[in-house]
């Protein structure tokens, strides 16, 4: 069913840290059954196979990657559509899509389990034990970081069962940039919540470890301008692995029936 909206048909999806670009396979295929046209540009250095990303660990120039320019990058991206599309991102794609919001580059913006930008807390003990492996403290930042398996099980897919866990790690985790994840929490990562925005809405998920439900709500509360829609969902049961996570299919229509409304 094609949908009669006059949003825009065109969606550019953000992945996060830690994750092929090709973790959005599933929702491209839904989206462009319903008449919209997708596009996943993988971050800088990252455009092969998972597979191939983790043979090249250690990475210098993925470990090179910066927070400022992929803000740069999908400036860039965003800026040569013949329209503002729709930007959809998960994790640190969901703040580079409320960093993108805030420069005007957006019709819409969803943010899935997004990362919190500068000043944004929580005191949550998984977000930090998720976490601390990845900001590389103590380690040499030209030395891209890979989650162990172990890791990989606490921060992105707790409660799925062990085969599924097993198969979502080796089709989708690759190596990262310490430093951006450090980027997150400085300025480069700030948010002008009083300043008029598009319609933005928050998606979170009841088990999520590495960023908490109440992480994104706390996230959503903070948009402060009245005339402005802000909108925040919480499904149950969903991880971080909330874009391969079964069940992915009703967040998807959530995300529909937003856009229809808009």
């Amino acid at each position: 069913m094609k949908i009669k909206t006059l949003a825009p048909r065109n969606i550019v999806f953000i992945t996060g840290a830690f994750v092929s670009s090709s973790s959005w396979d599933q929702l491209q295929i839904f989206f462009r059954e319903r008449g919209f046209e997708t596009a996943t540009p993988a971050w800088p250095f990252k455009e092969s196979s998972a597979n191939a990303l983790r043979l090249r660990h250690p990475d210098q120039e993925v470990a090179s990657t910066r927070l400022a320019s992929l803000v740069e990058y999908y400036t860039a991206y965003v800026s040569k559509l013949p329209e503002k599309p729709i930007l959809i991102g998960h994790s640190m794609g969901g703040l580079l899509v409320q960093l993108l919001i805030q420069k005007g580059l957006a019709f819409a913006g969803i943010a899935i389990h997004s990362l919190q930008p500068q000043g944004i807390f929580t005191f949550k003990f998984s977000f930090y034990k998720a976490g601390w492996g990845p900001l590389g403290f103590f380690t040499s930042t030209k030395k891209t970081y890979l989650m162990s398996f172990k890791e990989w099980q606490y921060a992105f897919t707790n409660c799925m069962p062990y085969e599924e866990q097993k198969e979502a790690y080796y089709k989708f985790l690759i190596p990262e940039s310490k430093l951006v994840v450090r980027d997150a929490i400085t300025s480069v990562a700030k948010v002008d919540f009083k300043k008029p925005h598009v319609p933005l809405l928050f998606i979170s998920g009841s088990i999520d470890r590495f960023i908490p439900a109440s992480l994104n709500y706390s996230n959503y509360k903070k948009y402060s301008h009245s005339g402005s829609i802000t909108a925040y969902k919480e499904f149950e049961g969903r991880n971080h692995f909330v874009l391969g996570q079964p069940g992915w299919e009703e967040s998807a229509n959530y995300i529909l029936g937003w856009i229809s409304n808009l």
